[in-house]
C-alpha cells in the first residue's frame, strides 16, 4: 500500500481526468457544453483544482496564447477505480480567428491534487467561420 502512495505521488497510477466534448468544431460565440471524465487511480487521491485553458497555438512559431480559462475549486477525494463525471460548459469569445494552417485551438485541461504530479489532457477543437 505505501509502495502505490508513493507511485501515485510521482503518477504511477495516478488519477486521470479527460475532458469529452459532443463534437470538434465550433462557430464563435457559441457555448460548448461537455464534461470531464475524471478516473481514480490505484490510491485514494485528495482533488484541490481543475483548470481548463482554452489555446490559441501558432504553427509557425510553436506560440501558443491563452485566451480564456476557467477553474473548478475544489476539496474532493477521488477514491481507487473511481468514475466521476463533471459538467463543463465554456462560452466562446465572440471574436476570434478561425482556425486555419497557421493557427489552432485546444483546450488544456490540468487535475491538481494536494500531493503528486498534476494529470493533464489536451483536446484539439475547430473554429469556424
Amino acid at each position: 500500500m505505501i509502495l502505490r502512495k508513493y507511485m501515485s505521488l510521482l503518477g504511477v497510477g495516478s488519477a486521470r481526468i479527460d475532458l469529452l466534448l459532443p463534437k470538434t468544431t465550433y462557430k464563435t460565440g457559441e457555448t460548448i457544453y461537455g464534461h470531464f471524465d475524471i478516473k481514480g487511480g490505484t490510491v485514494e487521491q485528495h482533488i484541490k483544482r481543475i483548470d481548463c485553458d482554452l489555446v490559441k497555438v501558432n504553427h509557425h512559431t510553436g506560440a501558443e496564447e491563452i485566451i480564456d480559462t476557467t477553474s473548478i475549486l475544489t476539496s474532493t477525494y477521488i477514491y481507487p477505480e473511481q468514475c466521476s463525471k463533471l459538467s463543463f460548459t465554456f462560452q466562446l469569445p465572440s471574436v476570434m480567428e478561425p482556425s486555419t494552417k497557421e493557427f489552432s485551438y485546444q483546450f488544456k485541461t490540468k487535475l491538481t491534487f494536494s500531493k503528486g504530479i498534476e494529470s493533464k489532457d489536451m483536446d484539439l477543437i475547430r473554429i469556424a467561420k
